[in-house]
């Protein structure tokens, strides 16, 4: 990816013109760019329709992980404030924008809330844009007031028993591997990781899609259609 026409992204990374680009790219033209570096099977890296986008009106989400297990059916780990410490630090330690990841290692995935306004609030005044989770969230209207994306099941009342029980480790969201500081973007198609060994020519390979896509699309819409020209086209 370039952050400009002539700067390349790379061990000194402009960080914030790299997430503004791909806020402008949805996730589906991101994930096909993806594909073309062939670093992972095509049916990884990605969520399933499982994890819903609450706020599509908020637009795109973009930034660095910050991982956590945590567990709300049993009470098997302690429970208390200062077990909130790393994880807060970790947030404002992070590269921002930050974005959130929970993995729920109890049993019951979809029953209780992992955020709601209190902890979205903190994320945010952490310099977090946004919160990714495979169970639920909570306080909806309150947390769409505060511009904070939510990535969710859906949403809950209760929390449960919540308790974080690890920071920092790598997660798994129903099909998706995340890790400390790994780049997610997302949108109301879905979240997509993005692996850092290809964002050196990533925009490279979205505007290549973009243009070629165009061009597709242009054919298909134009009084010139045909069939026969459209399958042509597929295969050159």
């Amino acid at each position: 990816m370039r952050s400009d026409s002539s700067k390349p992204l790379g061990a000194d990374h402009d960080l914030q013109r790299c997430i503004e680009y791909l806020k402008t790219v949805d996730a589906p033209t991101i994930s096909n760019a993806i594909e073309a570096f062939n670093l992972r099977p095509r049916n990884e890296g990605f969520t399933p329709c499982d994890i819903r986008c609450i706020y599509p009106e908020l637009g795109r989400m973009c930034g660095w992980a910050v991982t956590a297990q945590v567990e709300t059916i049993t009470k098997a780990h302690p429970v208390g404030l200062e077990t909130f410490r790393p994880l807060f630090e970790a947030v404002q330690n992070s590269p921002k924008p930050a974005i959130v990841a929970f993995q729920e290692i109890g049993s019951q995935p979809h029953l209780a809330a992992h955020c709601g306004e209190g902890m979205s609030t903190t994320f945010q005044r952490l310099g977090a844009a946004g919160f990714v989770t495979d169970a639920a969230v909570r306080d909806i209207p309150e947390v769409r007031a505060l511009g904070f994306h939510y990535f969710a099941r859906g949403g809950v009342a209760s929390h449960g028993n919540f308790r974080v029980v690890r920071v920092g480790v790598p997660i798994h969201i129903l099909g998706m591997v995340v890790r400390q500081g790994d780049l997610l973007h997302g949108d109301e198609n879905g979240l997509v990781q993005i692996p850092a060994e290809c964002l050196g020519r990533l925009q490279e390979e979205i505007e290549a899609i973009r243009t070629k896509e165009g061009g597709m699309f242009n054919y298909i819409r134009s009084s010139e259609f045909k069939l026969e020209e459209l399958l042509r086209r597929f295969y050159h």
